[in-house]
C-alpha cells in the first residue's frame, strides 16, 4: 500500500498475465471503532491501480482505541454487531466503488450470538450486496475448537454469494491438555479440509481458490504441489457432480 518500489513493479508485471485478488487483513470490519479513513484511501489506490477481479476482507476486528492488535478476532454475532458491520461494509464498498467479499474468521472462543455464523454471513451479503469468501480451513478449525458440525455450516451457507474460496494448513496445540487448532498458514492443507472443499464444490460448483501459506514457507516446489493438490480436489468434485447429475437424469 506504499507509493511505489519493487512490490508495485512485480505486481504490475503479474497483472499483465493474471487476474488479481486483493485480500485485506486489517480493515477491522467487525470492530466497534470507525473505519480508518487513511487505510481506506490507500486501499482505494491499490484497487484503482491494479484493477483486481476480487477484493476481500475478514469478518473480524483487529484494532481498538487506536491500537492495532495484528490478529483477526471473530466479533460477536449479535444484532448490534450486525448493524455496525453492515455500516462498515457499506462504507467500504462506497469508498472503493465496488463490491467486496467478506471472509469467515477462525474462532477460538464462544462469542455471544443471536444467530449462527452462516446465517449472519448470508444476511450480511443480502443486506449490503457484498459477496462471501469461504475459508474452508477456518470452518474446520472453528468447528474443531468450538464443537459444531462443519458439514452443517457448509449446508447453511448460501453458495450463490460465495465468489472465492481459501484453503490453508493449521497448527495443533495441545500443551495445555486441551487440543486447540490454530489457523497459522504454515503447513500443507490436510485431507479433512480437502474433503470439505470437495463437498462444497460438488454441490455448489467451482470457485476461484487460493491456498494460503505465509509462515514457515517451504521451497517453491512444495507450494506448487499444494496448488496441484487443490486443483485435483476441484476436478474430482466437478466430476463427482457431473456423475450425480447424470445418474439423476437416468433415474428420471
Amino acid at each position: 500500500m506504499g507509493a511505489g518500489g519493487p512490490p508495485h513493479a512485480w505486481l504490475s508485471a503479474i497483472r499483465e498475465n493474471f487476474p488479481l485478488s486483493v485480500h485485506g487483513v486489517c480493515l477491522s470490519l467487525g470492530g466497534a471503532a470507525p473505519l480508518d479513513q487513511d487505510h481506506l484511501k490507500r486501499l482505494r489506490m491499490v484497487v484503482d491501480r491494479f484493477d483486481p477481479v476480487l477484493v476481500s476482507e475478514h469478518l473480524a476486528w483487529c484494532a481498538h482505541d487506536g491500537v492495532f492488535y495484528n490478529d483477526l478476532i471473530a466479533p460477536p454475532l449479535t444484532a448490534e454487531s450486525f448493524a455496525r458491520i453492515c455500516d462498515h461494509v457499506d462504507e467500504t464498498q462506497e469508498a472503493l466503488g465496488r463490491q467486496i467479499l467478506v471472509e469467515n474468521p477462525s474462532q477460538y472462543l464462544v462469542m455471544p450470538e443471536d444467530q449462527s455464523e452462516p446465517a449472519f454471513l448470508n444476511a450480511l451479503a443480502h443486506k449490503t450486496g457484498c459477496g462471501l469468501l469461504l475459508d474452508i480451513n477456518n470452518i474446520f478449525v472453528s468447528a474443531s475448537n468450538l464443537g459444531f458440525d462443519a458439514h452443517t455450516y457448509l449446508d447453511e451457507i448460501d453458495a450463490a454469494h460465495v465468489a472465492e474460496i481459501h484453503l490453508a494448513g493449521h497448527a495443533v496445540d495441545d500443551a495445555s491438555g486441551v487440543r486447540l487448532r490454530i489457523d497459522d498458514h504454515g503447513s500443507p492443507v490436510i485431507e479433512e479440509v480437502g474433503a470439505l472443499y470437495r463437498r462444497f464444490v460438488t454441490h455448489a460448483g467451482a470457485r476461484p481458490t487460493l491456498v494460503e501459506w505465509d509462515t514457515n514457507v517451504p521451497p517453491f516446489v512444495e507450494l506448487c504441489a499444494e496448488a496441484t493438490k487443490a486443483a485435483r480436489w476441484m476436478t474430482e468434485a466437478i466430476n463427482d457432480a457431473a456423475q450425480k447429475s447424470e445418474a439423476a437424469h437416468v433415474s428420471l
